[in-house]
C-alpha cells in the first residue's frame, strides 16, 4: 500500500521516518563521517594532517555549492532528495577506495561531491517533509526530522568507536552500504507522496514583497554565524581529543556523545516546546553553543572538550531545525530559495573558519594559536547573534504567555 492511502496519522510519520532516515544519511554519514574516520585513516597512514584538512574543505566547498544549487529543486524536491541519498551512497562507498588512487584530489573530489549531496538533501528534505506535513494539518510534528541529523551523527561515530581497530576503508565500505540501502528504504516509504510545487515563474504573482524579501537579510546572516560558530568544535573534536588521549576507545566517544546530544535536544524541543517562538529557540541554543566553544579556550582537558561536544552538539541541530521552520514560515509559498540562502550562508561560514585558521598560521599570539583565535571570534559572533534573535522575539514571545 502507498503511504498516500494509509490513514493521517500513519501517512504523517512515514514522512517523518523518511525524512528522519534521510538526515541520518545525508548529514551523519555524506557531511559528518569524515570527522571521527579522519584520525583513523591518519593511525592507518592513508591520510595525512594536510591531505585531511584539503579534503575537509573540499566537503565544505561542496557543501556550499550545494546550498547555491538546491533550488533547482523546488518544483519537486523529493526528486533531489532521492538523487541526493543515492549519490551519498555511492560517494561514500568509492571513498573505501580513495586511498588505493595515489592522488589526493580524488579523494577531495569525493568529498566535495559529498558536500553537494548533503545540502541538496538537508534543503530538500526540509521543503518536502515539510510540505507533506503542512498537507496533513500537522506541521508541527516537523521538528521531529531533524532528530535524524544527530541519530546519523551518532550512529556513524559509534560504528567508528565500536570498530575503531578495523582499517578505516571498511568502516567507509560500511557506511556505503547503510547509506545505499537507506536510500532504498526512503524511496519505497515515499512514493505516492510527490509534493510538486509551482516553478518559480508561476509564483511571480504569489511572492512576498521586495521590502518582504529584504527583512529576511538578518536570518540568513545569524545563519551563517551559526556556521562560522560551530565549525571548529564539529570538524576539529575527535582530533582534540585524540592529543589528550590516543586510545581510539576514549577519544572515538566525543562524536557520537555529539551526536546523541544533537539527537535529544531536538526531541526535547520537539516534545516540550513546540509552541515556543523558534527565534527564541535558536537564541538559546546559539547562546548555549557559544559556551561550548568558548570552554576548550579556557580549559585544556579531556572534560572540557566533552562538554563542548554536548553544549555545541546538543544545539547545532536545534539552531538549524528553527532556522530552518523560520525559512518555512517566512516563505510558505516556496521555502526553498530562502532554505538555499540560508544552506549557503552556513556553508560560507563554515568554509570562512579553516580560512582564518589557515590565514593566521602557526604560532601563538597571545597565548592563543589560531584554533583559539577562531574559536574566540566564533564565540563573539554567537554571542551577538543570539542577543539579536532573543530581542527580535520578544513581541511574539510576550504574546504567547498572553495567549
Amino acid at each position: 500500500m502507498h503511504p498516500s492511502h494509509l490513514p493521517p496519522n500513519r501517512s504523517a510519520w512515514l514522512i517523518i521516518s523518511s525524512g528522519v532516515i534521510a538526515l541520518a544519511v545525508a548529514m551523519g554519514i555524506g557531511r559528518f563521517a569524515f570527522t571521527p574516520l579522519m584520525p583513523l585513516m591518519m593511525r592507518d597512514g592513508s591520510l595525512s594532517a594536510a591531505a585531511g584538512a584539503e579534503w575537509a574543505a573540499a566537503n565544505y566547498g561542496g557543501y556550499f555549492a550545494g546550498a547555491l544549487t538546491a533550488s533547482w529543486f523546488t518544483s519537486n524536491p523529493r526528486r533531489g532528495l532521492l538523487l541526493s541519498l543515492w549519490g551519498v551512497a555511492l560517494t561514500t562507498l568509492a571513498t573505501a577506495g580513495a586511498d588505493a588512487v595515489p592522488s589526493v584530489l580524488t579523494g577531495a573530489m569525493l568529498r566535495a561531491a559529498a558536500g553537494v549531496f548533503s545540502a541538496w538533501a538537508l534543503v530538500c528534505a526540509s521543503s518536502w517533509c515539510m510540505a507533506e506535513l503542512a498537507r496533513r494539518q500537522v506541521s508541527q510534528l516537523g521538528a521531529w526530522i531533524y532528530t535524524g541529523v544527530g541519530l546519523g551523527i551518532a550512529f556513524a561515530g559509534m560504528l567508528a568507536w565500536f570498530g575503531g581497530r578495523q582499517p578505516a576503508a571498511w568502516l567507509w565500505l560500511e557506511l556505503g552500504l547503510i547509506a545505499g540501502v537507506s536510500a532504498l528504504l526512503v524511496w519505497l516509504q515515499s512514493r505516492g507522496n510527490s509534493t510538486v510545487t509551482p516553478g518559480m515563474e508561476e509564483l511571480e504573482g504569489t511572492a512576498v514583497a521586495p521590502d518582504s524579501q529584504s527583512g529576511h537579510l538578518p536570518l540568513v546572516l545569524c545563519y551563517g554565524a551559526f556556521g562560522f560558530g560551530y565549525i571548529v568544535p564539529a570538524t576539529f573534536l575527535p582530533t582534540m581529543a585524540r592529543e589528550l588521549a590516543p586510545d581510539p576507545l576514549v577519544f572515538g566517544l566525543t562524536w557520537p556523545l555529539f551526536g546523541l546530544a544533537a539527537a535529544l535536544s531536538v526531541a526535547a524541543v520537539a516534545r516540550w516546546l513546540p509552541a515556543w517562538p523558534r527565534r527564541r529557540i535558536w537564541a538559546l541554543a546559539q547562546a548555549s553553543m557559544a559556551l561550548g566553544t568558548a570552554l576548550p579556550l579556557a580549559v585544556h582537558a579531556l572534560w572540557a572538550i566533552a562538554a563542548s561536544a554536548v553544549l555545541v552538539g546538543g544545539t547545532f541541530m536545534v539552531a538549524t531545525m528553527a532556522g530552518l521552520q523560520l525559512a518555512r514560515e517566512a516563505r510558505p509559498d516556496n521555502p526553498t530559495p530562502l532554505l538555499a540562502q540560508m544552506t549557503a550562508a552556513f556553508a560560507a561560514g563554515q568554509i570562512a573558519g579553516p580560512l582564518i585558521i589557515r590565514a593566521i598560521g602557526p604560532g601563538h599570539w597571545a597565548g592563543w594559536d589560531a584554533l583559539g583565535w577562531t574559536g574566540a571570534a566564533a564565540t563573539l559572533l554567537l554571542v551577538l547573534t543570539a542577543l539579536w534573535l532573543w530581542r527580535d522575539a520578544e513581541p511574539s514571545f510576550k504574546s504567547l504567555r498572553q495567549a
